[in-house]
């Protein structure tokens, strides 16, 4: 017998997510193969993926250019914020001009729940953003890091990682 609101079920998922997908692809500057948008995710049009992307709930803020590289994967609501106020101006708290400034993702980065990337950030190759983090510096390759602000407190292990990387074994 056929669960009917299993099928159900499965049918709203996947229509779900190919309208996420084309949503990001009708907006996003670039877009490289194997983009996977499991919930609903905003980009802006200076961002640009690699191959084998994956959103599970991305809001890229402002307007500010956004580089992400090849196999990256989020987990649910992870905020990119490219703009902010000019504070450093002739009204107080801020003038009518805004700042914008460029994030990179690098190749192979995996950032965890609910953390915030800042504008100006490069996360290098291979690096882990620990859930809940707020990254302000830049995060170096292979480098775990976590907290607020995000610090780097750990590196994978580089020969067993750049091993799986020569060997193409990407998730």
């Amino acid at each position: 017998m056929v669960n009917i609101y299993g099928v159900v079920k499965t049918v709203l998922r996947n229509t779900k997510r190919r309208m996420y997908r084309s949503q990001v692809k009708k907006v996003a500057l670039e877009v490289g193969d194997g983009l996977s948008v499991n919930f609903k995710s905003n980009v802006n049009k200076n961002t640009t993926l690699g191959n084998n992307v994956t959103f599970n709930g991305v809001a890229i803020r402002g307007d500010g250019e956004v580089v992400i590289g090849d196999n990256f994967h989020s987990g649910p609501d992870i905020l990119f914020l490219t703009r902010n106020h000019n504070y450093e101006s002739t009204k107080i708290p801020y003038d009518e001009t805004y700042i914008r400034k460029k994030i990179v993702i690098e190749d192979n980065v995996w950032i965890g729940a609910r953390c915030i990337i800042a504008g100006g950030v490069t996360i290098g190759e291979g690096a882990i953003i620990q859930a809940g983090s707020v990254v302000i510096k830049d995060i170096p390759a292979c480098g775990i890091a976590g907290g607020h602000p995000a610090k780097t407190f750990k590196y994978r292990d580089k020969d067993h990682y750049y091993k799986l990387k020569e060997e193409k074994k990407f998730h």
